[in-house]
């Protein structure tokens, strides 16, 4: 996996209970995006290939798993916030909210 020093500083850096999210978040989009890079863009994690689909933000009380393009995601349990047509994102607070099936498919819509 091609992992960014400058983005595994970021994750090292947030708070510990973030950690386990942050870098499992990390491991399932390498995981399933191929030809995938990372990189601080606007103060949090991008990731490309080549064009921006998704982000990770560490908060102050969950992680934010953004979307870019959320129009390709089928959502029929509305998990996406946000009002914006461009970005939308799931909160995360526990590593127990990941949900790995639904993520992965997200992951492949939003980076084809």
């Amino acid at each position: 996996m091609n992992y960014s020093k400058a983005v595994s500083d970021y994750i090292n850096f947030a708070p510990s209970d973030q950690f386990e999210i942050l870098e499992t978040l990390r491991k399932l989009i390498h995981t399933n995006v191929k030809n995938v890079s990372e990189a601080i863009k606007w103060n949090m994690p991008v990731f490309s290939n080549p064009k921006n689909f998704c982000y990770l933000q560490s908060t102050k009380n969950h992680v934010t798993f953004g979307f870019y393009n959320p129009e390709r995601i089928n959502d029929p349990a509305n998990l996406l916030e946000g009002t914006g047509k461009v970005m939308k994102h799931v909160k995360i607070k526990s590593k127990d909210e990941i949900n790995t099936e639904l993520f992965s498919k997200w992951l492949k819509i939003v980076s084809s």
